[in-house]
């Protein structure tokens, strides 16, 4: 693991201030009138089925195209942030934060509730059909809605926030990624409405995961103690006290909070499932994994485009849009806490992680799990599916109740989804406290604080108000302008990414052109320079070579002139003295000349 990095702590903004009461408001408004807001909710669930059910369908399955595209394209060697930074996280470590973030909550939820109640109330297509045939159906659809669906979706908003703060330096939210449409209004009111939606879906998505884990948490208590009653009480003191539990993770920050229960609730996932592929039918779950691998992938984009519009699209509206809308609410905290997480990684090493190893481990938990319920429901069991039908959070310890060792593993279930309810809550926070403190990714604690109460409370009103119903449909209905908000944010990324691209492609060029002209014209150059030095050099050595010989020339002249001009000047007429002193003269220049010639130039002469 590289060393962590550092965030500025930033106070709450404008966004803050308008999105926590509206979400104190709807708090107050599920406590004073509960029938009021489910009359409301039912109100705004029909409209939108009515209106948007087919927006939904249309564009998950267009994210999950697009960004299987990024990781195939040239833009997937594009980083999450700088070229020479590194991924902060382990990979395992990576993936456990992943699921613990929250989604865990769902694969334990509904890993058996799902299979079952499709194989006791089929999709429309299936009605009338073989048992064998339901339960395959079962587990296709339980996979389908949670393998690569929500994890494209989470993928999108993850991608596109680690991709404009970590490489283009902008703040951690929703708003910053349409600078390239918006210009310097993402900036402005315009960007601040964009948070504020996003927030309020976010909440909304946040509240329908803790209102699953209240209810599975407390159906656990009731299956294994008889003194405890599965109602909204014991509900809503579960909430509470995770509430105060949550509080002292938050305290920690990500780096140790969330990473160490992160770390301990993988294993502890792992172990669980490995119990029941070992202590359950081993064989028929491994036959029905890869049974349900094709099927998936051969009825992927079938379903995924199916609308049902010659029936009353009933079944889509309680289950696939259900899940589609709860996964794009849920998008915004998975977004910017999978891209806290992703720092430094490339874009398809990200898909491969976020997208591809989760839907792996999906198909692998539903048919595991789902696989091992159908099998005692074929068997003979009706205990199970009657309970799956009534009460889908008893689900999970039905079936473990059927195991061996069934009070320990229940145990392990129920901490489990203690673990992951901790840390959906305190991911929760520490997302909703960046989004509405101008992106910072390390926001104040009373912050995290005050979302931490606003988010159980809003899971309280809700369940109070509905019950699971009541989660399924603010989920739906809060999902839908974000949906919107996604569909533009595409476009946005890929004007971005399209870019940097070009300008990474120029880059590359420029480098290639700077290398081949080392190798070119490298050796070539040192060539030419020790020519050029070798005749600098001997120039140098004939100029200093004639300085000298002149200089010396001149002194000896003169100093023979003298010494002969002494001896004889007096004894010799004008004529004989000039010729005998042309005489010693031409006679010491030979002599001079040789020496010169015959011996090479010392440095310190040519200093002199």
């Amino acid at each position: 693991m590289t060393e962590h990095y550092q965030y500025e702590t930033k106070k709450p903004s404008i966004v803050f201030y308008i999105s926590a009461p509206i979400v104190a408001a709807f708090v107050i408004w599920g406590f004073l009138g509960p029938d009021s807001l489910e009359n409301a909710s039912n109100q705004g669930l029909a409209f939108t089925l009515d209106n948007f059910g087919w927006f939904y369908m249309l564009s998950t399955a267009f994210i999950i195209g697009f960004v299987l595209f990024l990781a195939i394209s040239p833009f997937g060697k594009l980083k999450l942030g700088k070229p020479d930074e590194k991924p902060e996280y382990r990979f395992f470590t990576w993936i456990g934060m992943l699921f613990s973030a929250g989604i865990g909550v769902g694969f334990v939820f509904w890993g058996v509730a799902e299979p079952v109640l499709y194989f006791f109330d089929p999709h429309p297509d299936f009605a009338g059909s073989t048992e064998g045939e339901l339960a395959t159906a079962g587990l296709r659809y339980g996979v389908f809605h949670w393998a690569l669906h929500p994890w494209a979706i989470f993928s999108l908003v993850a991608l596109t926030l680690a991709y404009v703060q970590f490489r283009k330096d902008q703040p951690a939210l929703i708003s910053s990624a349409f600078q390239p449409i918006l210009g310097d209004r993402a900036h402005g009111a315009f960007g601040k409405g964009i948070d504020t939606l996003a927030v309020l879906a976010t909440s909304t998505g946040v509240a329908t995961t803790f209102g699953l884990s209240a209810l599975q948490i407390s159906g656990g208590f009731s299956y294994l103690f008889d003194g405890i009653a599965n109602n909204p009480s014991t509900q809503l003191t579960i909430i509470a006290i995770i509430t105060v539990l949550f509080i002292f993770s938050a305290a920690t920050g990500v780096n140790k909070g969330i990473r160490i229960l992160s770390t301990i609730n993988l294993t502890m996932a792992a172990v669980l499932l490995l119990f029941v592929v070992i202590a359950g039918p081993t064989l028929f779950i491994a036959q029905n994994f890869v049974t349900t691998i094709g099927g998936y992938l051969s009825n992927v984009v079938t379903m995924s485009l199916d609308l049902d519009p010659y029936g009353d699209g009933e079944w889509l509206g309680n289950y696939t849009i259900f899940f589609w809308a709860w996964h794009i609410s849920w998008s915004p905290f998975m977004g910017i806490f999978i891209a806290r997480i992703s720092r430094g990684r490339t874009i398809r090493e990200f898909v491969a992680g976020v997208l591809i190893v989760p839907s792996v481990l999906a198909a692998l938990w539903f048919t595991t799990f789902g696989g091992t319920a159908l099998s005692m429901i074929l068997g003979g069991n009706d205990v199970i599916g009657d309970l799956v039908m009534e009460e889908e959070e008893l689900a999970l310890f039905a079936t473990l109740g059927e195991l061996p060792f069934a009070a320990v593993m229940s145990g392990l279930a129920i901490v489990l989804i203690i673990i992951f309810f901790i840390t959906s809550a305190d991911s929760a926070s520490y997302v909703l406290g960046a989004m509405t403190s101008s992106g910072s990714l390390s926001p104040k604690l009373y912050i995290k604080i005050i979302w931490g109460f606003l988010i159980a409370g809003t899971a309280s009103v809700l369940l109070l108000s509905g019950g699971l119903e009541g989660l399924q449909t603010a989920s739906i209905v809060a999902a839908l302008p974000f949906a919107v908000i996604m569909v533009v944010m595409i476009f946005s990324l890929l004007i971005m990414m399209s870019r940097d691209v070009k300008i990474d492609k120029i880059k590359k060029r420029k480098r290639e052109r700077r290398e081949v002209k080392k190798e070119v014209y490298g050796g070539m150059k040192e060539n030419v320079f020790d020519d050029a030095f070798d005749d600098v050099r001997d120039d140098l050595k004939e100029d200093v070579r004639d300085e000298i010989y002149e200089e010396m020339k001149e002194e000896v002249k003169e100093e023979v002139y003298e010494q002969v001009k002494e001896e004889v000047y007096d004894d010799l007429k004008e004529e004989a003295y000039e010729e005998f002193k042309e005489k010693i003269y031409d006679d010491l220049r030979e002599e001079f000349e040789e020496q010169l010639s015959d011996n090479e130039i010392d440095p310190d002469d040519k200093k002199k």
